[in-house]
């Protein structure tokens, strides 16, 4: 398993709140396969997280 996916309804809201509390992310992307929203962010250790437009 590469990484874990994390559902939430507004990508770009959660991705926010992540930056105001100082976790680093990537950019917002769209999955070419489905449409929906998605971007990653870092946990302490540096491991990838991603949250995926439910």
């Amino acid at each position: 398993m590469r990484h874990l996916a994390l559902a939430v309804p507004d990508v770009p809201a959660a991705l926010a709140e992540l930056r105001a509390r100082g976790v680093r992310t990537e950019e917002l992307r769209t999955d070419e396969h489905t449409g929906k929203q998605m971007a990653f962010f870092f946990d302490p250790d540096d491991l990838p997280l991603e949250l995926y437009e439910a």
